[in-house]
């Protein structure tokens, strides 16, 4: 058990370093990075929805669909428009600055939170399993966090965060992943707990990129635009549907 412990460990460090992945943008000029910013706003968008519905629920139905998945779904997208409600309460009288940042980027990084405290569940439970399984679990959580780290990244710019804070930011919301194995090997089972982490994660990011990222898109108006953002969108979708075969 000590051995799957520090595997797992190791594991999600590693898998919590992809966060970082932004730090490529560092050598990009300010007006370049300016220009593709929604286009990581709508590749953001189209890898939440592509987690969502070819990820998420998939694996929350596998035994099959009860009404009570409906409900924890809903609780999802309530809790965040509840969160986001006292956040506008709060602070949306501010204009956003590099010193007050958008509302978005505080739902983004809740939900990034959710989402990698849920990876370290996986990871870790893998693990307990065998070590092969663990291995294989890692490389697909992986595989999965650089087109979502690539999009959180985006939205934190988007939202007014510089390019160091968002880096931080994303690499401390990635460490929640460790959590997630601290919570497999203290609690043992996690089964009971696993379906409502995993339907509150889909109803985050239905929220998420359904109120506030994509609404962010309609605030620059153009065909030429809009054709691009589709494209970035349609992207982050197939990058998820890619993964699928290598699950």
């Amino acid at each position: 058990m000590i051995d799957a412990f520090a595997y797992a460990l190791i594991s999600v460090v590693a898998v919590s370093l992809i966060s970082l992945i932004g730090v490529i943008t560092l050598s990009f000029k300010g007006e370049w990075l300016k220009k593709i910013l929604l286009l990581l706003v709508s590749f953001a968008a189209g890898a939440l929805l592509g987690d969502v519905f070819l990820h998420l629920l998939p694996e929350l139905v596998e035994e099959g669909f009860a009404l009570n998945l409906s409900f924890m779904i809903l609780g999802g997208i309530g809790f965040s428009f509840v969160i986001e409600k006292f956040i506008h309460w709060r602070h949306c009288h501010i204009i956003t600055t590099k010193e007050h940042v958008h509302p978005v980027a505080t739902m983004n990084l809740i939900g990034d939170g959710v989402h990698n405290f849920i990876d370290g569940l996986i990871i870790g439970a893998s693990y307990i399993v065998s070590l092969p399984v663990g291995l294989a679990t890692t490389f697909a959580v992986l595989l999965h966090e650089i087109p979502q780290e690539i999009g959180d990244f985006g939205v934190l710019l988007h939202a007014g965060y510089s390019r160091k804070k968002a880096l931080f930011m994303n690499f401390m919301l990635a460490l929640t992943s460790i959590l997630g194995v601290l919570t497999v090997f203290v609690v043992g089972d996690v089964e009971g707990i696993a379906p409502f982490l995993v339907a509150f994660a889909v109803g985050n990011f239905i929220y998420i990129a359904g109120s506030d990222l994509i609404p962010e898109l309609h605030k620059e108006n153009g065909t030429k635009s809009a054709f691009f953002q589709l494209i970035a969108l349609a992207l982050g979708v197939l990058v998820m549907a890619a993964l699928l075969f290598l699950e």
